[in-house]
């Protein structure tokens, strides 16, 4: 295949999970125009970079190889340092844009589902870049990562949105919210470069949490238009 299509197919396949949450948001009518979702998707995109700079410079082996050498590399070289760049540029998003962070007291409702949504397109946004990237070097990985690496970034991009709101008011909230992204994506990754696990696993760790994430942001939408019916 020229490789002209066989890049619009990467980008295609790679870009299939971002369009089908535009249409649920459209679908849904949740508040969250095309311009928040555009620079959610970017700022996500934006972050693989400097997760690949974290992740070269604390790319070094142990003394003793084992156990804490794997989870060093599989739950902080990988997993924290990609959710920690994705804190960051949602950081930045919500400083660039007033529309995410109203800076009120105490912190609405409205302003902490709004990050969770924009948490969960950002991870969209890396996962699109990222699979891309590896796709590009081996096509075979292409659909695995579609319906894989994509709803595992989304999860966990939606608790880092929600953390990224949570920070300065209940920072305490937004360290679980981290922690949590992070043994998310940890656990997923080990799944996958471990022996003798079945891939299954991998994939029912990040559809469920790709599931828990969809129904906390439907549930918080539909909740909260019931209890404001005229915003």
């Amino acid at each position: 295949m020229h490789g002209s299509w066989v890049l619009l197919l990467i980008i295609f396949f790679s870009s299939l999970p971002v369009i089908a949450v535009y249409v649920w948001y459209r679908i849904a009518k949740y508040p969250f125009t095309l311009g928040q979702f555009l620079f959610a998707l970017l700022a996500g995109a934006a972050a693989f970079f400097p997760a690949l700079i974290l992740q070269e410079l604390l790319n070094f082996s142990f003394a003793a190889r084992g156990r804490m050498e794997l989870f060093y590399h599989v739950f902080f070289r990988i997993a924290f340092t990609e959710e920690f760049s994705r804190l960051l540029m949602l950081l930045l998003l919500f400083w660039l844009s007033r529309r995410f962070v109203s800076g009120e007291q105490p912190l609405s409702f409205n302003v902490l589902k709004k990050g969770t949504a924009a948490g969960f397109v950002a991870g969209l946004g890396f996962a699109l870049l990222e699979s891309a990237v590896y796709a590009s070097s081996d096509t075979s990985v292409l659909i695995l990562r579609t319906v894989t690496s994509a709803p595992l970034h989304a999860a966990c991009g939606s608790r880092i949105g929600a953390a990224a709101v949570l920070l300065r008011t209940n920072p305490f909230q937004a360290f679980l919210r981290i922690l949590t992204a992070t043994a998310i994506h940890g656990i997923y990754n080990f799944m996958v470069i471990m022996p003798g696990f079945p891939s299954v696993m991998a994939v029912l760790i990040a559809l469920s949490a790709f599931a828990s994430s969809v129904l906390a942001i439907r549930g918080s939408w539909t909740e909260n238009a019931e209890n404001n019916p005229n915003p």
